[in-house]
């Protein structure tokens, strides 16, 4: 393992935050969870899935950039936003309380502020989108701001996060095409399941200390079902991916590759053993594979020639 894989709770120690940063900046880029990209990436591929399932032909490389920087600050204010509200939670719970709000590195005022310049940058984000993606955007804050509550009085806050953090399955469609279509929505109903099932297990990392703070969650709720659960997830996730791409027009690339990522999700299953916290923190990680491998399996489907 190299030094970054090194943890002091859920934090990276010694990785090129602490090695880079100027230290004044270092507990605002942990705030916003620089150091662990795996957030931005699960938060920017229904993004590319969804933009380039509507592009005609190859996937504009400038709006793919424009979802990378929103995906990036608007994961970091997510997580800000979470991190402000959950500051109580995070300080009893061992792999959260080193955190930079619990741990007083960062006052709640200061971030607050930090959230502020993080939406602020995200709006420019936004509004080099067009007008229908904009006001589309505008509403996902709802989803956004309602999250860090769910887990105070429900067992499926992962159903919301689900809502919440593949929202960009609509916005890359709305951005090509100026408009929604049923693609777009069977995408979106396709990456909710797909978040049921990462972040389920990314829950049993935290089944003990969620009940001994009494917050709630899906591993919590599924406990030794969660095996044949994820089989529901990942299954539904797939087979809705496939009806958005049959209904957007895809070629038979698409059909052809689209058995690696479903593979990848079948290995998941069988290798997930949630009693094993770093076990399950791998798989979870993994999904960006997932992300990966749609994304070719897309491209492919839509690309000059592919029909």
């Amino acid at each position: 393992m190299g030094a970054s894989d090194t943890l002091i709770g859920d934090m990276p120690r010694d990785g090129w935050v602490d090695r880079m940063a100027p230290g004044v900046i270092r507990p605002y880029l942990k705030l916003m969870r620089l150091d662990r990209p795996i957030g931005t990436w699960l938060l920017l591929f229904p993004c590319w899935w969804s933009q380039s399932m509507a592009a005609q032909g190859w996937p504009d490389l400038w709006l793919a950039a424009l979802f990378a920087a929103g995906a990036l600050v608007m994961r970091g204010a997510g997580c800000t936003f979470n991190d402000i509200v959950d500051r109580d939670f995070d300080a009893q719970v061992a792999r959260t309380a080193a955190r930079p709000i619990p741990s007083g590195a960062v006052s709640r005022k200061k971030a607050v502020v930090f959230l502020g310049a993080q939406l602020l940058v995200g709006l420019a984000v936004l509004l080099s989108l067009n007008g229908f993606s904009i006001w589309l955007g505008v509403a996902s804050l709802i989803l956004v701001f309602g999250y860090p509550f769910m887990k105070r009085i429900t067992y499926w806050p992962q159903a919301w996060l689900g809502l919440t953090f593949t929202y960009g399955a609509l916005m890359g469609w709305a951005a090509v095409r100026g408009s929604l279509d049923p693609a777009p929505l069977l995408l979106y109903a396709a990456c909710f399941f797909w978040t049921l099932h990462y972040d389920t297990i990314y829950a049993h990392q935290d089944k003990e200390d969620d009940l001994l703070v009494g917050v709630k969650s899906s591993a919590l709720a599924l406990g030794s079902n969660t095996r044949p659960a994820l089989v529901v997830f990942s299954t539904l996730m797939m087979a809705l991916v496939a009806a958005a791409g049959w209904q957007a027009g895809l070629s038979w690339p698409f059909w052809a590759l689209l058995g690696l990522p479903a593979a990848h999700l079948a290995w998941q299953i069988w290798r997930v053993d949630i009693h094993d916290s770093p076990v399950c923190l791998m798989i979870f990680k993994s999904n960006r594979f997932v992300g990966w491998l749609l994304l070719a399996a897309i491209v492919a489907g839509r690309a000059p020639g592919g029909v």
